[in-house]
């Protein structure tokens, strides 16, 4: 399937001079989101995850329906003041700005194989911070997916040495 056309291209958002790609017009097709999903969940299954972690908000919309084809767990990487119980946390950077992730304390086991996940790799710092989040619990990254990789970007030079899964490249 060419999920492409399943991608609604927006200039300038949120500012001028960004060309944003929304996925809600993936997600609000039944089919393309259930065939990238399982295209997701078929990589994961070849990686033995223990579970699916993902930054908000758009990493959860990638990851729990991942977790919940593999019958699995979902961790969820919030800002910072998010989430209700004892965190750790990390800052990172932007496209356009910086802020904080915090996972909670006991999301990973150590050793636990963890498939993070989210719908766009632009200049790697949210994924980045997430895969710092995971292996400072001790979490093993045994794979990274997306759905979207922005090329010129460049984030996957921030993820060399893991292996990642994208489903369209721009």
């Amino acid at each position: 399937m060419d999920l492409k056309q399943y991608i609604t291209i927006v200039p300038d958002w949120p500012k001028p001079g960004i060309v944003f790609k929304d996925i809600t017009t993936l997600m609000d097709n039944g089919e393309a989101y259930k065939y990238a999903t399982d295209q997701i969940v078929e990589y994961a299954k070849e990686k033995n995850i223990d579970i699916v972690v993902g930054p908000e908000a758009r990493g959860f919309i990638i990851g729990c329906p991942v977790a919940y084809s593999l019958g699995i767990g979902f961790a969820p990487v919030r800002k910072e003041g998010k989430l209700p119980r004892e965190t750790i946390k990390v800052n990172y950077g932007l496209e356009y700005g910086s802020d904080v992730l915090t996972i909670h304390k006991d999301a990973i086991k150590p050793g636990q194989r963890v498939l993070i996940t989210d719908d766009l790799l632009a200049t790697g710092g949210t994924i980045d911070a997430t895969i710092k989040l995971v292996e400072e619990l001790g979490g093993v990254v045994a794979g990274i997916a997306f759905l979207i990789e922005l090329k010129d970007l460049d984030g996957r030079a921030k993820l060399d040495g893991y292996d990642v899964l994208t489903l369209m490249e721009y």
